[in-house]
């Protein structure tokens, strides 16, 4: 036992999360009232295009002041599997669809106070779906080579961590084997 949940008492329940105040006891025998976001999770999609490329949004967050560029996610709705919401949110926010999907991983991205897993899938194999933006989805997209993306991480142009964990993954990912099957030089 690392921590005892005493009481929960919901501070704010919102259309994504809820804000809970949880008294705990630790293992040291100390009582403490931790703040935590409960959130239903996300899945977030490092879509690769044949020639290399990879699909960025930059989307519009009020919470940071303007826009950035992160890869396409969302929020799981109540029930869904992480990866039917990637493959809606991609669609959704792209205008793109994916034939395969690898799981690359979970990442919890505010430990300290939230329990939100974020699902990072690669998706290969892109064909043409349809875009349906959320009416407070203000973004631009666009492929830039994954050489590019990771420079931009670099240069501080990306710097949501999802986004940077989700491309740092796709670039030391094994290809795929419809990337090892094309011969050199052919998309």
């Amino acid at each position: 036992m690392r921590a005892q949940r005493n009481h929960t008492r919901t501070v704010h329940r919102g259309r994504v999360f809820e804000l809970a105040v949880d008294n705990v006891t630790l293992e040291n025998g100390v009582t403490v009232d931790l703040e935590v976001v409960r959130h239903p999770g996300a899945a977030a999609i490092v879509a690769l295009t044949d020639q290399g490329g990879v699909i960025l949004i930059r989307q519009f967050r009020y919470a940071v002041g303007g826009d950035i560029w992160e890869i396409p996610a969302g929020t799981l709705n109540p029930g869904e599997a992480p990866l039917d919401c990637a493959r809606r949110e991609l669609e959704e926010e792209t205008g793109v669809a994916a034939q395969e999907w690898i799981a690359m991983g979970e990442i919890t991205p505010l430990p300290g106070y939230s329990d939100e897993v974020i699902h990072l899938f690669l998706a290969q194999r892109l064909s043409p779906g349809g875009q349906q933006l959320d009416d407070d989805e203000l973004l631009e997209v666009r492929e830039v080579a994954l050489e590019t993306a990771l420079e931009m991480i670099a240069n501080r142009e990306i710097r949501d961590a999802k986004t940077i964990v989700g491309l740092q993954m796709a670039a030391a990912a094994p290809p795929s084997p419809t990337q090892r099957d094309r011969p050199a030089g052919h998309p």
